[in-house]
C-alpha cells in the first residue's frame, strides 16, 4: 500500500494536463524533422506566423519602461483602485448596465472562477456549466469539495440547448439552495461558439425564473477571457444584466491573459454586478478576503501595465490598432479551416470566433494519435479534437481538415 500523508480530501489528487502532453509530443516531433513539417494545434496562445509566441507591441514597450516602484512594490490587496476602475470600463465599453458593479483583482480569469466557486456555493453542492468546457473548471470544483454537472451545450440542429440548460438548472436547484452555473461566452473555449442575443435572453429567462423563489441564489459566472477576440458587438449582451433580482448575481471573470497577451503574468479581476448594494458590498468584502487567504495580492506591474494604456489616448488607440491585427490573423485562419472542412465535409461544432475550434468525435484519443503520422497535433478531448487555431500559421492551416477528415474516416466516427 502506498504511503500518504496527506489529508482525506487532498489524498489522490494529481494533474494530468492533455494540453502540455499534447505539446510536449509536438516538440519531440520539432527536434526529429524540423518545424516545417510540423503543425502544433495544441497550445492556447497567439503565435505569430513564424511560430513564436507573441506579445502585442505596446504592451511590451510599456511593460518594459515601468517605474521601479511599480514594478517592486506591493499592490493592495484588491488591487489598485484605478486598475479596477479601468477593468470595469473595458469590460463594458458602450454596454454597462445600470446596476451596482464592482471588481477585486484576481490571479487571471482562474482566480476569479476558484472566487465564485468558494464564495458562493458549500461543500458538495453542484457547479454547472456546459458539456464542452475548459478543464480546470472540473478540477476547481474536485479541489474545492465541490460537484460538477453539464447540460448539452448544442441541439440536434447545432444551436444553443436552451431546454437542456433549464433542465439542468431546475433539476440542482431541487436538491439545493445555491447554483452557480458557468458560461464561457463569448468566443468558447473550446468550440469558438458565442451565445447569441437570443440565446441570452432565454439564459436570463431560466435565470429570473428560478429566481423567484427567494430561498434559492443564483450567480452566473461570465468568463469572458477571450472577449477581446469575439468581434464586433460582442458585449451588446451586458445590457441584459440590469433589474436583476436581489437574489440574481452576475459575475464576470476578466482575464489580461489574452486580451493583453500577458499569460504568464496571472493577472484578472473578478466583477460583480447586482441591482441590490448590499449584495455588491458582501462581493467586494468576501473576494478581497479570500485573496488575503489565497495568494495575498496580484502582480502589481501587470495592473500599471493595463492602467497605463489604457488612460494614454495613443497608447490605447495602439492597443486597439494592434490587436485588431492578431484579431484578424486568428480570423483568417479560421476562415480558411472552416471552409477547407465545409468543403470535405469534416463535421464541426459551430465557431464564431477565438482561439479555438473544435471537431466532434469520440475516438478522439485515437484520431489526434492517428495525425501525429502526418505531424499534426491537437488536444483530444471526452468528446471532440481541440485545434489552437491561434498557434498555426496560415500556411499550415491548408489541407488539415481533410488530413482530420481522413482520419475520423478510418476510425470511425
Amino acid at each position: 500500500m502506498t504511503m500518504s500523508v496527506a489529508a482525506n480530501h487532498a489524498k489522490g489528487k494529481f494533474a494530468q494536463d492533455n494540453i502540455f502532453g499534447a505539446n510536449a509530443a509536438a516538440n519531440a516531433a520539432v527536434a526529429e524533422v524540423g518545424q516545417d513539417k510540423v503543425v502544433n494545434a495544441t497550445i492556447g496562445a497567439y503565435m505569430n506566423d513564424d511560430e513564436k509566441l507573441a506579445c502585442i507591441p505596446v504592451v511590451e514597450e510599456t511593460y518594459r519602461k515601468i517605474p521601479t516602484n511599480e514594478f517592486v512594490g506591493y499592490a493592495p490587496i484588491a488591487g489598485l483602485p484605478a486598475y479596477l476602475d479601468t477593468v470595469i470600463d473595458l469590460t463594458f465599453g458602450d454596454c454597462k448596465p445600470n446596476a451596482y458593479i464592482e471588481a477585486v483583482a484576481t490571479s487571471g480569469g482562474a482566480g476569479a472562477i476558484h472566487h465564485a466557486i468558494w464564495n458562493y456555493t458549500d461543500e458538495n453542492d453542484t457547479v454547472l456549466t456546459s458539456d464542452w468546457y475548459w478543464g480546470p473548471y472540473k478540477v476547481f470544483c474536485r479541489d474545492l469539495l465541490r460537484k460538477f454537472d453539464t447540460f448539452r451545450l448544442f441541439d440536434e440542429e447545432m444551436n444553443f440547448d436552451v431546454m437542456s440548460f433549464m433542465g439542468k438548472t431546475n433539476q440542482i436547484l431541487t436538491k439545493q439552495d445555491n447554483l452557480l452555473v458557468i458560461l464561457n461566452t463569448p468566443a468558447h473555449n473550446p468550440t469558438g461558439y458565442s451565445l447569441t442575443e437570443g440565446d441570452w435572453e432565454h439564459v436570463m429567462w431560466v435565470l429570473r425564473e428560478a429566481a423567484k423563489k427567494p430561498s434559492k441564489k443564483i450567480i452566473l459566472v461570465v468568463d469572458i477571457a477571450y472577449l477581446d477576440y469575439a468581434g464586433e458587438a460582442a458585449r451588446d449582451f451586458m445590457k441584459q444584466f440590469e433589474n436583476l433580482p436581489d437574489n440574481l448575481l452576475v459575475l464576470m471573470a476578466f482575464s489580461m491573459s489574452k486580451g493583453y497577451t500577458m499569460y504568464g503574468q496571472r493577472t484578472g479581476a473578478i466583477i460583480g454586478i447586482s441591482s441590490n448594494k448590499d449584495v455588491i458590498q458582501e462581493f467586494v468584502d468576501i473576494n478581497q478576503y479570500s485573496s488575503r487567504a489565497t495568494w495575498s495580492n496580484i502582480n502589481r506591474s501587470a495592473q500599471y501595465t493595463l492602467q497605463a494604456i489604457n488612460n494614454d489616448p495613443e497608447l490605447k488607440a495602439r492597443l486597439n490598432s494592434e490587436r485588431s491585427g492578431f484579431y484578424q490573423t486568428i480570423h483568417d485562419r479560421a476562415e480558411v479551416f472552416v471552409n477547407e472542412a465545409a468543403e470535405c465535409g469534416l463535421t464541426m461544432l459551430p465557431y464564431r470566433a477565438g482561439f479555438f475550434l473544435t471537431v466532434p468525435t469520440k475516438n478522439a484519443e485515437a484520431v489526434c494519435d492517428r495525425l501525429h503520422d502526418d505531424y499534426i497535433f491537437a488536444v483530444p478531448l471526452a468528446g471532440g479534437i481541440r485545434i489552437a487555431i491561434c498557434a498555426i500559421p496560415q500556411k499550415k492551416v491548408y489541407g488539415m481538415a481533410g488530413k482530420i477528415k481522413k482520419a475520423i474516416d478510418e476510425l470511425g466516427k
